[in-house]
């Protein structure tokens, strides 16, 4: 568990947050810029003092104001990924890991040269200096140098944003593969919805350095009280398993969690049991009275409304479904919504015109 307290002033801006989150998996801190993202992990870090803080990493305990206590940077058990490498560029990659490692008595070191080498696919890169990478390929570097600290806590500040299109597709997976592989909690930094959809298991969302909202990422995308509601890329996260495949259609099923429902998408094979994570957009998502019949629509489930709410233009509004325990996001008409008599509780069928898997 990390529980953050913080309290900080500075001209025209107070961070003022109460954090419990989780003591693993990703919990993204997403918000616009000057939202305190940055200052939550600098403080975080040691490099900012909050006035009042408590900061506690499982069982160490890195700011108590209350109590006196304040253990200086170099003292934390973290790593820290900038959105830029940073690399020594008189080193080369193989140096430059090595001042990670070295920074750990042989006993302590939890990650070894080999293990973050492979994880972030960096093992050819040895040899070579930074001035001789692309950025993808530095920041992957800058990563496994934070790894090889054998950090408790590794915190990353929006460590794409430095990145064009190309080079944020190509290091996704490795950041997955960091997730799925380590037991290493991680403060993710984003203010880009899709990067926190595909990463993260848990999210704060910050505005002027406060916690609008702080749980798993499923629930709170979808919470109709929160900003992430008004925008074109509003919609759910969905982490299901794989219980079937066809191969003649190149389609996977998906089991949402804790029922019998599936959901088809167009995927290569994979088999029976495996985890998946997919978005769906609330634009995406239209609804029926019935079940309806022949459609080239392949997804309709079976929900129930919740409740609704103003989208962000007149015309617009946004509807909460549950469907058997999964929530779903629809946004549509007014007039739809009204022809449709649709309201709290009531039985529908929600057609999902596309899902997008975040993998």
């Amino acid at each position: 568990m990390i529980h953050m307290r913080l309290k900080l002033d500075y001209p025209g801006f107070a961070l003022d947050v109460d954090l419990q989150l989780p003591g693993r998996g990703v919990t993204a801190l997403y918000g616009h810029s000057g939202s305190g993202k940055t200052t939550c992990l600098r403080c975080i870090a040691g490099l900012e003092r909050a006035d009042q803080g408590f900061i506690q990493v499982n069982d160490e305990v890195w700011q108590d104001s209350d109590n006196k206590v304040f253990v200086a940077p170099h003292n934390r058990a973290l790593g820290y990924v900038f959105q830029e490498a940073s690399l020594f560029p008189h080193l080369s990659v193989l140096a430059n890991l090595e001042f990670g490692l070295k920074r750990i008595p042989k006993p302590q070191r939890r990650v070894d040269m080999a293990h973050a080498s492979e994880l972030l696919g960096i093992r050819h890169l040895l040899d070579r200096h930074p001035q001789h990478l692309s950025g993808g390929e530095r920041q992957r570097v800058g990563i496994a140098r934070a790894l090889l600290t054998s950090p408790k806590l590794l915190l990353m500040d929006e460590p794409l944003a430095a990145l064009d299109a190309q080079r944020k597709s190509e290091i996704l997976p490795y950041l997955q593969r960091l997730h799925d592989e380590l037991d290493i909690p991680v403060l993710y930094v984003s203010h880009s919805q899709d990067e926190v959809a595909r990463l993260a298991d848990h999210i704060v969302l910050l505005s002027n350095g406060k916690a609008l909202a702080s749980g798993p990422i499923g629930q709170t995308l979808a919470r109709l009280d929160l900003p992430l509601a008004m925008g074109d890329d509003a919609g759910v996260v969905i982490e299901g398993r794989v219980s079937a495949y066809d191969a003649d259609y190149q389609l996977l099923s998906l089991q949402l969690p804790g029922t019998s429902l599936n959901i088809r998408v167009p995927h290569t094979p994979m088999d029976a049991g495996q985890a998946l994570r997919c978005k769906v957009q609330a634009r995406d998502v239209s609804l029926n009275l019935h079940s309806a019949g022949h459609s080239s629509i392949l997804n309709r489930l079976p929900v129930t409304v919740v409740s609704e709410m103003n989208a962000d233009n007149a015309a617009h509004v946004l509807i909460r479904l549950d469907a058997a325990g999964t929530p779903l996001l629809a946004r549509i008409t007014r007039y739809s919504r009204d022809h449709l008599d649709i309201h709290p509780g009531q039985q529908l069928w929600a057609q999902i015109k596309a899902v997008a898997v975040l993998a």
